[in-house]
C-alpha cells in the first residue's frame, strides 16, 4: 500500500506546490496529468501481467519460469514505455481542440512532453517491481518509491520556486523534479534485483535472445486487458475533467484538488489490489482453491474498513485539505464539495480495485474488462453529462456519473469473483 501511494505521491506534492503558484497552472498540470496518467496507468497494468504469472510459478516452486518472466518483461515494458512517449510526443498539440482555456493548454503542451519523457525509466521500475511482488517481496519497492518522493519535493522546493541560486522554473520545474526522480527509482529498484541475493536464481535463467512467443503472448494476454481496465477508468476520470474545464480554470483546479486527493486512498487501496493478485495467484499456483478465496475475500474486508475510513476522513476534512493546494476562496469552496462526493464513493472505488487484482491473480481479464467498459463509459460518463449539464447540476452532477460508474463496477467485479472461485472450488 505504501509503495503504491509513494506513486501518485509525485503528483500530490507536484500540485500542491504548484497550486501555489495560482489556479492557472493548477489547472494546467490537472489537464496535462489527464493524459499523462491514462497512459502511465495503462502502462502500469502491461507491466502487472507478469506478477500473476511469477505468484503462480513461485506457488509451483518453478525457478526457471520465473526467470523468463522477468527476461520477456523487460523487452515489453520497454517498448510500451517507448511508445507511451511517442503518443505524446506526436499527439500533445491536440489540447487544443479540447475546448479548454487557452492558457490552461499554453502552460500544460510543454509540461505533458516533459513529465512523459519519464515513462520508460517508470515502465523499468515497474517491471523490476512487480518481479519482486510477485515473489512477495513488497518492502524493497517502498523504500524507492519513499526516498524518490523525497527527493522529488526537494527538488520540486529548489525548481518551482527558484532557490540556490537557480532561476524560478514554475510548472516547469516540477515536471523536471517528476523526470529525475523517476529515473532513480528505476535505477534504485534495478539495482536491487540485480545484486539481491534472493534474486540469483532467476538471473541464472536470464540471457538475451532465445525469447518464447508463447510467454510474451501469455504476459500479454494478461497485461493489456489490464492496461484496458486502466484506460476505462482512468479515461472516465479523464473526460469528466474535460467536462469540467467547459465550466472554467476555477472548476478545473477545484476538480484537481478532489481528484488529486481521492487518488492517495485509490493508490493505497490498489496496493491491497496488488496484494489480492499476489496471493490468489500464488494459491492458485498450489491449487488451493479454498485458501484463495480466503485470501480474496479477507482483501475485500479490509478494503471496505480502509476505504470507509477514508470516506470519514475526507468529509470531516473536505475544508481543510484544499487549503494545502490553494489559498483562492472559490477554488477550495468548489473543492469542499467534490470532496464530500468522493467520500461518497470510496467503499466503491476500493471494491471494484481489489476485485481487479482478485480477478488478475486468476488470470480473468477479458471479463473484468469488459465490466469496466459498461460501468465507466456505457453508465458513468453519460449519466455526469446529463447530471451536469442537462439538469443543471454543474461539476457536482459530473462526479454522481463518476459515483453512478463506481458503484456499478464493485458489484459486478465483487460477484465475479464469488462466483468464478465458487466454480473452481466445486471443480476441485
Amino acid at each position: 500500500m505504501l509503495s503504491q501511494l509513494g506513486q501518485v505521491m509525485v503528483g500530490v506534492a507536484d500540485s500542491m506546490m504548484v497550486g501555489k503558484l495560482g489556479a492557472v497552472p493548477l489547472a494546467a498540470s490537472s489537464l496535462a496529468n489527464v493524459i499523462f496518467f491514462l497512459l502511465l496507468t495503462f502502462g502500469i497494468g502491461v507491466s502487472y501481467g507478469m506478477t500473476p504469472l511469477v505468484a503462480s510459478a513461485d506457488g509451483e516452486g518453478n525457478t526457471k519460469t520465473i526467470g523468463q518472466v522477468l527476461k520477456h518483461g523487460i523487452v515489453i515494458n520497454a517498448i510500451t514505455g517507448i511508445i507511451l512517449l511517442l503518443i505524446v510526443l506526436v499527439g500533445s498539440n491536440g489540447l487544443y481542440y479540447l475546448d479548454q482555456p487557452e492558457d490552461v493548454v499554453a502552460l500544460a503542451i510543454p509540461y505533458l512532453g516533459l513529465i512523459t519523457f519519464s515513462l520508460v525509466p517508470f515502465m523499468m521500475f515497474q517491471t523490476f517491481r512487480q518481479f519482486a511482488e510477485g515473489l512477495s517481496l513488497t518492502r524493497q519497492a517502498m523504500f524507492v518509491t519513499i526516498s524518490a518522493n523525497l527527493i522529488n519535493i526537494g527538488l520540486n522546493y529548489v525548481l518551482i520556486f527558484g532557490k540556490l541560486g537557480i532561476e524560478p522554473m514554475g510548472l516547469m520545474g516540477a515536471g523536471w523534479a517528476t523526470l529525475v526522480a523517476r529515473s532513480l527509482m528505476a535505477l534504485m529498484m534495478w539495482m536491487y534485483v540485480r545484486t539481491g541475493e534472493r534474486f540469483k536464481v532467476y538471473w541464472a535463467e536470464f540471457g538475451f535472445g532465445n525469447y518464447d512467443k508463447q510467454l510474451f503472448r501469455k504476459l500479454l494476454k494478461i497485461g493489456i486487458p489490464a492496461g484496458v481496465q486502466f484506460i476505462f477508468e482512468v479515461s472516465a476520470f479523464g473526460f469528466a475533467a474535460i467536462m469540467v474545464g467547459w465550466f472554467g480554470a476555477n472548476s478545473l483546479a477545484a476538480h484537481q484538488i478532489a481528484i488529486n486527493l481521492a487518488s492517495i486512498s485509490y493508490m493505497m487501496a490498489s496496493g491491497l489490489s496488488a496484494a489480492a493478485a499476489i496471493r490468489v495467484g500464488n494459491q492458485l499456483g498450489q491449487r488451493n482453491i479454498p485458501t484463495l478465496r480466503r485470501a480474496g475475500f479477507t482483501l475485500f474486508t479490509m478494503v471496505v474498513a480502509f476505504m470507509t475510513m477514508a470516506a470519514i476522513i475526507f468529509i470531516l476534512g473536505r475544508f481543510f485539505f484544499p487549503s494545502l493546494y490553494i489559498d483562492d476562496v472559490e477554488v477550495i469552496t468548489r473543492a469542499s464539495s467534490l470532496i464530500v462526493i468522493a467520500g461518497l464513493f470510496q467503499i466503491s472505488d476500493g471494491v471494484q480495485v481489489v476485485g481487479l487484482g482478485a480477478l488478475r491473480g486468476m488470470e480473468d481479464v477479458k471479463v473484468p474488462t469488459m465490466i469496466t467498459f459498461l460501468a465507466y463509459w456505457v453508465l458513468g460518463l453519460p449519466a455526469g453529462y446529463i447530471l451536469g449539464f442537462t439538469l443543471k447540476l454543474g461539476v457536482q452532477g459530473i462526479w454522481y456519473g463518476l459515483v453512478i460508474g463506481l458503484s456499478v463496477a464493485a458489484m459486478l467485479l465483487f460477484f465475479r469473483f464469488r462466483s468464478l472461485s465458487a466454480k473452481m472450488l466445486e471443480s476441485a
